[in-house]
C-alpha cells in the first residue's frame, strides 16, 4: 500500500543517517540507482563517493539530526519525490527538545536554524521490485533566509 511505501522510505532515510554517521560510504551507495545523479553539479556515482568522503573526513564523528522527511508517492509509476531538512551536528554536541519536535519540521527549522548548519536534501526515488533507490539527490545549504531553489 501507498502508506506502506511512505513508511519504507523513511525507513531508508533512517538507515542512511546512521550508515553516513559510521562513515559507510559502500553501503549509502547501495541505497542509489548505478545511474543516480547529485545535484547541484550533476554528479555521478563516482563522484558522489568522493564528495561524501570527503564530507566525512571534514565533520569526523558526527550526528544526523531530522524532522520527519515528507514523502511524496506518484499516482502515475513507481517513483517518489521526498525532502529531508538535516542538521549534521559534532558526535558530543546535544540540541535540547529536538526529538519533541519531530513531526513539526517547520518548528523543527526554527529550533535548529540560528544555531547550526542546516541543509536540505531533495531526492527522487524509485521503486525496482520491492525496494526503493535513490535516483537523484539535490543538496542545499541553509542561507540564512532560506533554501534557494
Amino acid at each position: 500500500s501507498q502508506k506502506d511505501d511512505v513508511q519504507v522510505i523513511r525507513e531508508m532515510i533512517k538507515e542512511a543517517a546512521g550508515l553516513a554517521e559510521d562513515h559507510n560510504v559502500s553501503e549509502i551507495m547501495e541505497l542509489t540507482t548505478e545511474d543516480v545523479v547529485a545535484l547541484p553539479g550533476h554528479h555521478n556515482r563516482l563522484e558522489i563517493k568522493r564528495i561524501i568522503w570527503s564530507a566525512f573526513m571534514h565533520y569526523g564523528k558526527f550526528k544526523v539530526l531530522y524532522p520527519k522527511p515528507s514523502v511524496d508517492l506518484s499516482t502515475t509509476d513507481n517513483s517518489a519525490t521526498s525532502t529531508i531538512y538535516l542538521l549534521i551536528v559534532k558526535k558530543d554536541r546535544t540540541i535540547p527538545d529536538l526529538k519533541d519536535l519531530y513531526e513539526e519540521p517547520r518548528r523543527w527549522l526554527e529550533k535548529v536554524g540560528e544555531n547550526a548548519d542546516l541543509y536540505q536534501i531533495k531526492l527522487q526515488l524509485v521503486k525496482t521490485g520491492d525496494k526503493w533507490l535513490v535516483k537523484q539527490a539535490h543538496l542545499e545549504g541553509f542561507k540564512g533566509l532560506g533554501f534557494s531553489e
